[in-house]
């Protein structure tokens, strides 16, 4: 079996025990006994980097509702996985991530988009200049790195790997390694690994360096799409609609801000967020800055944008048993831009 494949079992197997633990870990800091609908939301942020929930919140989209910061995440699997098991309480992660979390039973829910692919803003699989590296076959043999393993960068390079006509076989012997995203780049220069997986501000940040190219990248593959949701737990939901509303309402509202301002405008924004916090970070990340990529106005969640992913993860043998249905992971009731409406 290949580390690949191995990469894969093991993140399966990890939700499905997280999942197990979902059922005791009860609703933390969730509606009292009395019905007052909590108005506080446990998240995990990145570094150097300003969200959406934290730029709605800046922006005071959120209304009665804060945000407590409990830490940084690097992979969006991670991330849900903390909102199954209570230790946050919304995340957010590649969609193909949260079907195969809903396959394996996990009770969330996906409610707004929160990133995409679209001519600005992309994930994009780069080499050095002088690599010999130009098409799919040359991949072979060859290790590419990326934020997270059983994600949207492994899916998205499967995808275009198998389509290059790569046989299944061919395509185990392609190497993936995770790295977090800030030491991708430095570990291409290096030489430690032959492809990276770069995007957004890091991208665009490694890009002006130069001395890299592109081989491909997922808006090219696949064309503009929201990639993402953020998710909360069933739970969660039922006790606090009111606090749910309000989220989507702001990550919204945050989402067709920034696509309306000029980017300057964007940028200096996000940079006062990050002085503000005091979390000792660099700023200079969000200085390249284009756009969030999402599709939906507003956030809003397209079905094909599930249904996608979850052909592809059944066509790899990565669904057992029956697969998710679409509809029934994620929800726009809380969407007030849905059906071209407005906030």
């Amino acid at each position: 079996m290949s580390p690949p494949r191995r990469a894969i079992l093991r993140a399966l197997a990890t939700v499905t025990t997280l999942t197990v633990l979902t059922g005791a870990t009860g609703c933390g800091g969730d509606a009292t006994a009395g019905g007052k609908q909590t108005t506080e939301l446990r998240y995990q942020g990145s570094v150097g980097q300003v969200t959406l929930p934290e730029l709605a919140a800046d922006l005071g989209y959120l209304g009665d509702v804060t945000l407590n910061w409990i830490g940084n995440v690097t992979g969006g699997p991670q991330d849900i996985q903390a909102t199954a098991t209570g230790q946050s309480d919304f995340g957010g992660a590649f969609n193909g991530a949260i079907v195969k979390l809903a396959a394996a039973n996990a009770p969330i829910t996906a409610v707004v988009s929160y990133y995409g692919s679209d001519a600005q803003t992309f994930q994009g699989y780069y080499v050095l200049d002088d690599s010999p590296i130009r098409n799919p076959r040359d991949l072979i043999g060859r290790k590419v790195g990326m934020n997270t393993l059983g994600a949207h960068a492994e899916a998205v390079l499967k995808t275009w790997l198998a389509r290059g006509g790569l046989s299944p076989a061919e395509v185990k012997q392609v190497e993936l390694v995770a790295l977090p995203p800030v030491n991708t780049e430095q570990s291409l220069r290096q030489k430690q690994i032959d492809v990276a997986v770069l995007g957004g501000v890091i991208r665009d940040k490694a890009v002006a360096s130069g001395g890299i190219r592109t081989i491909f990248t997922d808006y090219e593959l696949l064309g503009a799409f929201s990639g993402g949701t953020y998710v909360f737990r069933d739970d969660f939901v039922k006790r606090n609609p009111e606090t749910v509303k309000a989220f989507v309402t702001g990550v919204g509202k945050a989402i067709e801000w920034a696509r309306t301002q000029p980017r300057e405008t964007v940028v200096a924004r996000m940079r006062d967020i990050i002085g503000k916090r005091g979390r000792n970070e660099d700023p200079s990340l969000v200085a390249y800055w284009k756009s969030s990529g999402v599709a939906g106005r507003g956030g809003v969640i397209s079905e094909q944008e599930f249904a996608t992913w979850i052909d592809w993860l059944a066509a790899e043998g990565e669904l057992r048993g029956d697969q998710p249905k679409a509809a029934d992971i994620y929800t726009n009731r809380f969407n007030p831009f849905v059906d071209g409406g407005g906030a």
